[in-house]
């Protein structure tokens, strides 16, 4: 039985988002470069307190920022902004990496990445060479995240890298068996076509950077198709550990070993394959507490006739497949890409969402059950079970596109969240529920002052009577995108929130107590 759950729309067009994203061929795609897409992101760049949006896109056109007018309508200000580069744009994270006080951006690319200096929420400017960041070759860069992995106070920046590739030697669709797709010839790949490593970079301070990858043992791992990335002090220790979602080859799981080093430990922690020791197609991810358990979850999209991945964080980063039995075992006709864990009816469970759409244009020739462009799937969480009430949540769930990045965010200050998609070849969609659930919440804006001044990877305890949350702030996250950096919690019936816990990256802990819902509430670092 489908649950009456909620009533989305896409609002894109009335917001104003009404510019196509680029993506290669619409009918065909002769290269896998054409098919992964882009990511979307909120971020309040210019610190009014409303969230705008950044769009990736592809090549002949730049990436798009939306500055939030209010009302519900955003305004095109990328030329004004100087955000004017055009290439293979992939993915974007978000963090304040000189902590000047105003939100920079990342956008990582095939070719070179891009590392956007915000100057006084009026200008970007690229910094990417004199931070250090420009890449001795193009690379196929993926997801990224600010991370403060060593709690030095300084944003260090994690890079995924899918793979190497090159227009000129990447065979074409046909070639050999790894570009044929159920008998039809689509672009070759991943199979078949070489590794890339991942990387980090340290902040030195200063607005400079420096590769660690091979000191810190990031770009140990050589046999993953890297895509999403995700952040989160999985084992409680107090230390940033960093999840990579890989394609066709098992994921990764960076363990901070809080000495500079990372290790690899996905095989031995639960969250390299699925329960039956398959690699699976992963693209994005997501984390949450979505039983109360106080213990970050890690959710996972993959490839059709493949299931959903939920690992259950069973405690001290110690996981388990529990894919089947939360009920995430039944829509495996789908290619699943951006994906979030949000609260939308504001009960204080975490439900969540997920974006499709195929890699191969191709597959419509088939009139089988899976198709290029596909519906979105909408999760209500029943207290630790996931129920689908995808049909009956709403048009802007069922309306069917290719999508591939997904963010999450308040973009309204109402207390739903917003779901910003990236759809390849067409306008971005933009999920807006149409009325109120009636339940009250609270939403977190946390600044740093000893820590970092975007508070990434702050940890918060949110108790309202017998309601407990935990939340974690964190940069990067779903496929190749950036949510609200703010925290958002549902609470039910609660009026009031009777303390929230915070621990600062490097141990710090704070106590707020008797906060008020239904507003956004600024918390600043005491020290």
């Amino acid at each position: 039985m489908r649950l009456a759950a909620a009533d989305f729309r896409n609002a894109a067009k009335d917001a104003g988002l009404t510019s196509i994203v680029p993506n290669g061929g619409t009918t065909s795609k002769q290269f896998i470069i054409e098919t992964t897409g882009s990511g979307v992101a909120f971020i309040d760049y210019d610190n009014d307190g409303l969230q705008d949006i950044f769009v990736v896109s592809g090549p002949d056109a730049p990436s798009r920022m939306y500055h939030n007018e209010g009302g519900g309508k955003f305004r095109d200000v990328t030329e004004i902004l100087g955000l004017t580069r055009k290439g293979w744009g992939q993915g974007v994270c978000a963090g304040d990496f000189d902590n000047d006080g105003f939100t920079d951006i990342f956008v990582t690319y095939w070719g070179q990445n891009a590392l956007y200096h915000n100057t006084g929420g009026k200008h970007f400017e690229d910094v990417t060479a004199k931070a250090h960041l420009t890449q001795g070759r193009a690379r196929y860069n993926t997801g990224c995240a600010f991370l403060d992995y060593d709690n030095d106070g300084k944003l260090d920046l994690f890079v995924s890298n899918y793979l190497k590739f090159d227009f000129n030697t990447t065979p074409k669709p046909g070639a050999n068996p790894y570009c044929f797709y159920r008998g039809i010839a689509v672009n070759c790949g991943p199979r078949g076509l070489p590794f890339d490593r991942n990387l980090l970079y340290h902040s030195e301070g200063g607005g400079l950077f420096k590769d660690v990858s091979d000191e810190s043992g990031m770009s140990k791992p050589d046999g993953n198709y890297s895509l999403g990335v995700l952040t989160a002090d999985f084992n409680g220790d107090g230390l940033t550990d960093i999840y990579v979602a890989c394609d066709q080859t098992p994921s990764i799981l960076y363990i901070n070993l809080g000495n500079g080093k990372f290790a690899d430990e996905a095989l031995m922690r639960g969250t390299a394959l699925d329960e039956n020791g398959k690699a699976m197609s992963g693209m994005g991810v997501a984390a949450a507490d979505y039983m109360h358990q106080g213990l970050q979850s890690i959710f996972r999209t993959n490839f059709s006739d493949e299931l959903e991945t939920l690992y259950r964080n069973r405690g001290k980063g110690e996981f388990e497949d529990v894919s089947v039995e939360s009920g995430l075992g039944q829509n495996t006709r789908f290619v699943g890409w951006g994906c979030g864990f949000f609260d939308f009816d504001n009960d204080g469970w975490p439900d969540l969402l997920l974006v499709n759409g195929h890699a191969f244009p191709e597959v419509d020739k088939l009139n089988i059950d899976i198709h290029y462009r596909e519906r979105a799937i909408l999760y209500r969480n029943e207290k630790g079970h996931f129920v689908d009430v995808s049909e009956s949540s709403g048009t802007g769930i069922v309306e069917k596109h290719s999508s591939r990045g997904a963010a999450f965010g308040d973009y309204d200050n109402d207390g739903a969240i917003e779901v910003l998609v990236n759809n390849q070849g067409e306008a971005p969609s933009l999920l807006r529920q149409a009325a109120s659930t009636g339940n009250h919440w609270i939403t977190l804006k946390l600044e740093g002052v000893q820590a970092n001044r975007s508070a990434i990877g702050a940890r918060v305890r949110v108790t309202a009577g017998s309601l407990i949350q935990t939340g974690e702030v964190r940069s990067g996250g779903s496929y190749l995108s950036q949510n609200d950096l703010r925290l958002h919690f549902g609470l039910g019936g609660a009026v009031k929130v009777d303390k929230v816990e915070i621990t600062w990256p490097g141990g710090k802990q704070q106590l707020e107590t008797d906060l008020k819902s239904d507003r956004v509430t600024n918390i600043r670092e005491r020290f």
